[in-house]
């Protein structure tokens, strides 16, 4: 039986996001496939053992938003799970009215889909 382990909604939303990890001098850059307040999937042939600490850039509308993360799932030459687990308040704030709209767009295509 599955059981949801998330505590916000995720939404399929490609952001740029830029990934620093401990042992590479060279940052990651990529993008996510569904990102929520707590965390993202990125898509990349090259990812990181679970439990690996990152830091990650996302740029978000004109914002660069700082978190301090970690990986939580790895499938080889597929991507990664992160989990975020510090991001400043300002940053959190403005992931989530981010987040909100792709909500209200989530939403409005379903209705019309549904017309």
């Amino acid at each position: 039986m599955f059981v949801e382990r998330r505590k916000h909604p995720r939404f399929k939303v490609s952001v740029p996001v830029e990934v620093h990890a401990p042992f590479s001098d060279a940052p990651l850059r990529c993008t996510t496939s569904d990102i929520s307040l707590d965390g993202c999937y990125i898509e990349s042939m090259y990812t990181y053992p679970v439990e690996t600490p990152l830091e990650l850039k996302l740029y978000v509308n004109d914002d660069t938003l700082l978190i301090v993360a970690k990986v939580v799932t790895c499938y080889p030459q597929v991507g990664n799970g992160i989990e975020f687990e510090k991001i400043l308040p300002e940053d959190r704030e403005q992931l989530s009215a981010f987040l909100d709209e792709a909500a209200k767009k989530e939403q409005a295509e379903k209705e019309n889909q549904t017309v």
